[in-house]
């Protein structure tokens, strides 16, 4: 784990390997931490940096901006302090919609875009999340990441897993760790910032399908998990119809978090997807022609096989 300051906050980031750059980007509640199974052959051929988000792991929690144009600015201005301009953009649940935010934002600097299970392609989402949206809901979150309630989870967790996981299926174990984290009041304003500025009790609440077509000389992967009970795998195809020329890898058995199901096949898909594509190129007459059309061009992005 490294640190930097930025805007007078610590951003933290695993940084390792040499390569072309790769920036992996985690979902909300989670950390750098997601990406473990898959940094050590990754790290074998790309400089890979895996921030802690504001507000997520060890980086600063102060009362700020959560929303994914803010979080996708953090990430440029975290590249710019480590003097890394272009990079494949890799962007999981609330880390995919970062992700596209980023590549909309900031075109210029993104050469890729892969999204695993990624927010951003439909309402739908795990009931927790609407709950925890509602107005009121603090309170309640604080009562649930107290130890008592903490501890009784872990003891029920064999009857959740029994009973079919609370809708989390093969993902409960992990997320009742990430959770416990909750415990700090920091760490709950900032997740409650982050999902209410991206979900209310109806649901996800930004889309990027009114702007996926601007994508279409980007060259994009979709990873999901077949039995992903967060944001369900329909969604998958969904963004795929959306995204131009884009490429999808279903995990059939897996939940929300592919990487951590088979990360040695994960691992063989983004590589295999990064070698056999031509990084996208920005122009900006190209993309102006694109939004005044409000159409995607015809021409896909480059296969390079």
């Amino acid at each position: 784990m490294q640190f930097r300051e930025v805007h007078g906050y610590r951003r933290a980031f695993r940084m390792t390997g040499s390569g072309p750059p790769l920036l992996l980007i985690h979902g909300i509640g989670d950390s750098s931490e997601t990406w473990t199974p898959v940094l050590p052959d990754l790290a074998k051929r790309y400089t890979v940096i895996a921030p802690d988000l504001l507000g997520h792991g060890d980086s600063a929690k102060p009362r700020a901006d959560y929303a994914v144009a803010a979080y996708a600015s953090g990430m440029r201005d975290l590249l710019t302090v480590l003097n890394i301009d272009r990079v494949t953009v890799v962007g999981h649940s609330l880390g995919g919609g970062v992700a596209m935010q980023f590549a909309y934002q900031f075109p210029e600097r993104c050469e890729r875009l892969a999204l695993i299970s990624s927010a951003g392609m439909g309402r739908e989402v795990h009931p927790v999340f609407r709950l925890a949206a509602a107005p009121g809901a603090g309170p309640g979150l604080a009562l649930l990441a107290s130890l008592p309630v903490r501890t009784a989870a872990r003891a029920l967790a064999p009857l959740l897993r029994a009973a079919g996981g609370a809708g989390l299926g093969p993902d409960l174990d992990y997320v009742l760790s990430r959770y416990a984290r909750f415990a700090k009041p920091t760490a709950r304003r900032a997740f409650l910032r982050t999902l209410r500025a991206g979900a209310d009790w109806n649901g996800q609440a930004i889309t990027m399908l009114d702007r996926s077509y601007l994508a279409v000389n980007l060259p994009t992967l979709l990873v999901w998990g077949g039995r992903d009970g967060i944001i369900p795998a329909s969604h998958a195809a969904i963004a795929h119809a959306a995204l131009p020329g884009s490429r999808l890898e279903i995990f059939d058995g897996a939940g929300h978090f592919p990487h951590h199901h088979d990360p040695g096949r994960f691992t063989e898909i983004l590589t295999t997807f990064i070698d056999t594509t031509d990084p996208g190129v920005y122009d900006r007459s190209t993309w102006a022609g694109i939004l005044r059309d409000g159409r995607p061009h015809p021409e896909p992005p480059s296969s390079g096989s």
